[in-house]
């Protein structure tokens, strides 16, 4: 059991590894071998998700180096809850591939294997500079999968992407250049612990490193400014690798929590350093992503908007610094991931079965594919946020959360608006595509197997909201956990609990 924590690393990384020597085995092998991997990460990840759910902080000292010296693994609530749902969202990504995606360029396998690894590692890593290790692992990895298949637009859009995430990548080692001068250490648990003993005049310095780092989370989580990237990349990647980038905004969303939590640990000067930018940009990528969406005329942009409306209301969660809007944001960020994803996949399948690929057009053409537009269907009302699906638990625990503050009515405003313009613009495109463009089921492989995966994906839906109890108390308890930052620091640095202050003896 005491390595079971790594897994996630090294499943992908071995699976990895031997699919990039077998770069020139049969397709069916390397198919085999992805699929027994990812059986094994799913696998691992629910046995986590259920060992996480007993309350504790485990902690993986890799070579047995004490923290803060050697490279810390830390899994919780929330490292479990994102490695589960990374898993998920894979396996359903990957069916939808050994359709025929995987067929299009080389390495596919090898590179969704690596992808996963950088995933994994940044969820459960408790080091900065790792983090920065497995930013880089996964973004070199997305490099490959976007241009996937090839094609002009794919290839113009993996520039910009390349170029915007090298520049990202510059202002992360600035910043955490900035946070070891300052504090001595990149371990986040022994950051927490010296920003709450900063002297003084170090503040404004390690303040400045924490804004560069959190410019950097915002681009990855491509909020308002930094957004322009997203709707290129993601509106020409193909159906499985825009599904599985759903999770990829989320890491940016991921490390505002984690890293931003731990600095403001005990009254830091640090505290509260994130949040009045994260407010205003919170709302304006919610206003942007809605207009976006409503503007585009390709269901798969349309649908990478969709992702940005995402991001924005989970940073609106995020920036009311109440543990009622981190359970509202971790249920949030649960639907969102999986129900997106379903819904690129969703897009890849119309865009298929229509001579005009995905864009909304009108025609004569007769009704399309019952099948998808019933998921069409579905899928839109959940990411729209109306019963009887798991967006609404989400934005009503988000709504709750933020009654009583005083821009209370902005963000009521914002995310009842929001919704209220994508049902008409949905509505429109599902018109527009099914009963006047047409969809032919003639185009696309006979049976269900096609919009398995999809469906798959979409049932987690009415799923959180049968077992909406359970899944809102672990959501409580992980935002109660989060911020307890002082169980998180005594956990991973070995100390006695935060009460005591009281170091343990060497052995």
């Amino acid at each position: 059991m005491k390595h079971l924590l790594i897994l996630p690393l090294l499943v992908p990384l071995t699976a990895g590894a031997i699919l990039v020597i077998a770069a020139r085995a049969p397709l069916a092998l390397r198919r085999s071998l992805s699929l027994a991997a990812m059986a094994i990460l799913l696998a691992v990840s629910l046995q986590l998700f259920w060992l996480a759910q007993a309350g504790g902080i485990e902690v993986y000292l890799t070579g047995d180096w004490p923290a803060p010296f050697g490279i810390v693994f830390v899994l919780d609530r929330l490292a479990a809850l994102m490695v589960m749902m990374t898993a998920i969202l894979a396996s359903g990504a990957l069916a939808y591939a050994l359709l025929g995606t995987d067929r299009a360029g080389p390495g596919f396998h090898a590179l969704f294997q690596f992808q996963l690894l950088g995933l994994n590692g940044a969820f459960l890593t408790g080091d900065l500079f790792n983090l920065f290790v497995f930013f880089e692992i996964m973004l070199i990895s997305s490099y490959g999968l976007l241009l996937h298949g090839g094609g002009r637009l794919r290839t113009r859009a993996g520039l910009h992407y390349v170029v915007l995430n090298l520049i990202g990548s510059s202002l992360f080692l600035i910043a955490i250049g900035i946070l070891y001068g300052v504090t001595g250490t990149l371990n986040m648990a022994d950051l927490g612990r010296a920003m709450a003993s900063l002297a003084p005049q170090d503040v404004a310095l390690a303040k400045t490193g924490a804004l560069l780092l959190l410019s950097v989370f915002a681009l990855k989580a491509a909020v308002l400014p930094l957004h322009f990237w997203l709707p290129h990349a993601y509106g020409t990647a193909s159906g499985p690798v825009a599904a599985l980038f759903a999770v990829m905004t989320k890491v940016g969303v991921y490390g505002i929590v984690r890293v931003f939590t731990l600095l403001g640990h005990d009254g830091s000067a640090i505290t509260g350093v994130a949040t009045p930018w994260l407010a205003g940009a919170s709302l304006l990528t919610l206003a942007a992503g809605t207009f976006g969406a409503m503007a585009s005329r390709d269901l798969r942009r349309k649908v990478a908007y969709l992702v940005m409306v995402s991001v924005g209301t989970l940073l609106v969660a995020v920036s009311l610094g109440s543990r009622a809007g981190l359970t509202g944001a971790f249920f949030y960020l649960v639907h969102t991931t999986l129900v997106t994803a379903a819904f690129f996949l969703l897009a890849d399948l119309i865009a298929q079965g229509r001579p005009e690929g995905s864009r909304i057009l009108w025609g004569e053409r007769p009704i399309g594919s019952a099948p998808l537009a019933v998921l069409f269907f579905v899928a839109a009302i959940a990411v729209i946020g109306m019963p009887p699906l798991s967006g609404l638990v989400g934005k009503v625990l988000i709504l709750k959360a933020s009654t009583g503050l005083a821009w209370t009515g902005w963000i009521w405003t914002a995310l009842l608006l929001s919704g209220f313009l994508l049902l008409v613009s949905l509505t429109r495109a599902g018109s527009d595509l099914f009963w006047r463009g047409g969809v032919s089921s003639h185009r696309l492989a006979p049976g269900w197997i096609p919009i398995a995966p999809a469906a798959l994906l979409l049932s987690t839906s009415p799923l959180l909201v049968l077992f909406g109890g359970p899944m809102t108390e672990y959501a409580q308890a992980t935002a109660e956990q989060i911020a307890d930052t002082g169980r998180y620091i005594d956990a991973v640095l070995g100390w006695e609990p935060a009460s005591s202050k009281i170091p343990r003896e060497a052995p």
